[in-house]
């Protein structure tokens, strides 16, 4: 059974992701352990609320540095704020350094005629590569459920793997080998959102 170690670093939505996994047929550790987390197969990076907070407890939990080794080493999907901090930079808080895994900042959304910021809710994400294991039985623009003010912008137009509208069209989800990251909470998002969680479960790369 696959066993993946979710972070915790006091930012993340734990307790329903870890329930999703275990539905998927995941063993989980909730844990910021680095024997635990070195020890896992792959890694669940979560995140919600301010940017300056979750690096700070990332920082503070060592889960960065854990976080920069295993993107290079093990599959690791980040979630939400935890796909924001990949990026180099965030506009949040007056504008915050990230993890730089990936070139690029995060952005907050336009003011937009009838459109409230945050994007809170159900929306259709057009996956750019079908045929990537993470999108296996998912249909093309299926429904995920987002809570965001703020979106990834990468440089390398190569590494989005979805987009989504929102008065803007904006990244939803990105990839690069081992790494796979989505702006919606795949655990909120029923059908499709445990199908996700499944083939990450069942990725093998």
């Amino acid at each position: 059974m696959t066993r993946i170690a979710l972070l915790d670093y006091g930012m993340g939505n734990l307790h329903s992701a870890a329930k999703a996994l275990e539905h998927v047929g995941a063993t989980v550790d909730v844990t910021n352990d680095p024997k635990l987390i070195a020890q896992a197969d792959k890694i669940v990076f979560p995140g919600v609320g301010a940017m300056r907070d979750c690096m700070q407890g990332m920082r503070e939990a060592g889960i960065d540095e854990v976080v920069r080794q295993a993107a290079f080493n093990k599959p690791v999907l980040a979630i939400c704020v935890g796909m924001q901090a990949l990026l180099q930079s965030s506009e949040e808080n007056g504008g915050v350094d990230a993890l730089g895994i990936f070139d690029g900042v995060v952005k907050h959304f336009p003011q937009m005629e009838g459109l409230k910021v945050p994007h809170m809710g159900w929306n259709q994400v057009h996956q750019l590569d079908p045929s990537h294991p993470m999108w296996n039985n998912i249909e093309q623009d299926a429904r995920f459920y987002f809570v965001h003010s703020y979106y990834v912008e990468p440089k390398d137009e190569s590494v989005v793997a979805a987009t989504c509208d929102y008065g803007v069209q904006f990244c939803t989800a990105i990839h690069k080998d081992n790494l796979f990251a989505t702006q919606f909470h795949p655990e909120k998002s029923h059908t499709a959102g445990l199908q996700l969680l499944k083939n990450f479960v069942e990725w093998n790369i």
